[in-house]
C-alpha cells in the first residue's frame, strides 16, 4: 500500500535542513478523518508541474524532480501527484508545462472519475493559481504557464459536485487541490485514510473554506513534504506538482 510506504524516507533529514521553508504542510482532522494539507501563496511561491526532464525522460518520482532542481540550485518545498495518466504516464487530459501544451483539453464526458463531469483544470499563471471548471476554462481560455486537467471537480463555486452522495461507501486514499477566489491560495490536500468524494469535498468546502477544488487521483495518491519528514514511495507517477524553493 502507498500509505504504508510513506514510512520509507527517501532522503536523510540532513538533506532537508537548508532550503525548505518551514510550515508548508500540516495535518488536519475533520469529521473524524485525517488529511494533510500543503499551502502555497501563488503570488510569492513558485508552483510548477513536472513530467519529463530535458532529455525527454520520465521523471516519475519526487527524488528525480529533486535531482533535476538541484542542478539549478533549487529544491522542492513539497510535491504531490497532479492528475491522471495513461500506462505510459502521459496525461489523460490537458497538460501544459513551462508554456508548452503537451495534451489538449478533453471536454466530453467519459468513463472513470476523469469523465465524471464537471471536471476541471488546475491553471498556474503569473501571480495566481486557479482551479477552473473545464467548460469555463474553454470559454475564458486563460494563458496558463502550467496546467493539468483532472476530474471530477470536488467543489464548484462553493458547492459540492452534484454527483457526490453522503454515506458513499466508495473510499480511497485521495488527493487534490483547492484555490481561493483571488487566486493567491493554492491548498494541496491528501487524505491519510480512505475517504469518499463527499467527505473530501466537504472538508475543503467547510473546513478550508475554499470555493474551487479539483480531484487529482485516488489510491495512487502520494505526497513529498520535507518539513514533515514525509516522502511517500511507490511506482512511477505521471504529472507531479510542486513548490520550488532555493536550495540554500
Amino acid at each position: 500500500m502507498i500509505w504504508a510506504a510513506r514510512a520509507l524516507l527517501l532522503l536523510l533529514p540532513a538533506l532537508w535542513a537548508g532550503g525548505a521553508r518551514a510550515g508548508f504542510c500540516e495535518d488536519r482532522l475533520y469529521a473524524g478523518r485525517s488529511y494533510t494539507i500543503c499551502e502555497a501563496d501563488a503570488a510569492r511561491d513558485e508552483i510548477r508541474l513536472f513530467l519529463r526532464d530535458g532529455q525527454d525522460r520520465l521523471l516519475g518520482q519526487f527524488f528525480a524532480v529533486e535531482d533535476l532542481l538541484k542542478a539549478q540550485g533549487k529544491r522542492l518545498g513539497f510535491a504531490m501527484n497532479a492528475g491522471m495518466y495513461h500506462e505510459d504516464r502521459s496525461p489523460v487530459g490537458h497538460y501544459r508545462e513551462n508554456g508548452v501544451e503537451l495534451m489538449r483539453v478533453i471536454p466530453n464526458a467519459g468513463p472513470g472519475n476523469f469523465g465524471l463531469l464537471p471536471n476541471g483544470v488546475f491553471c498556474i499563471r503569473a501571480g495566481r493559481a486557479d482551479v477552473i471548471e473545464t467548460r469555463r476554462f474553454l470559454r475564458e481560455a486563460p494563458q496558463c504557464d502550467h496546467a493539468s486537467q483532472s476530474g471530477p471537480m470536488l467543489v464548484i463555486d462553493g458547492a459540492l459536485h452534484p454527483r457526490f452522495r453522503a454515506g458513499s461507501t466508495s473510499r480511497y486514499l485521495r488527493n487534490g487541490v483547492a484555490t481561493s477566489a483571488d487566486g493567491r491560495r493554492a491548498v494541496f490536500v491528501i487524505s491519510n485514510e480512505r475517504v469518499s468524494f463527499h467527505e473530501m469535498g466537504s472538508f475543503i468546502r467547510d473546513a478550508l473554506k475554499l470555493p474551487q477544488a479539483l480531484y487529482f487521483d485516488g489510491n495512487v495518491s502520494r505526497l513529498y513534504a520535507p518539513d514533515m519528514g514525509r516522502a511517500d514511495a511507490g511506482f512511477l507517477l505521471g504529472p507531479i506538482v510542486g513548490v520550488v524553493t532555493a536550495a540554500d
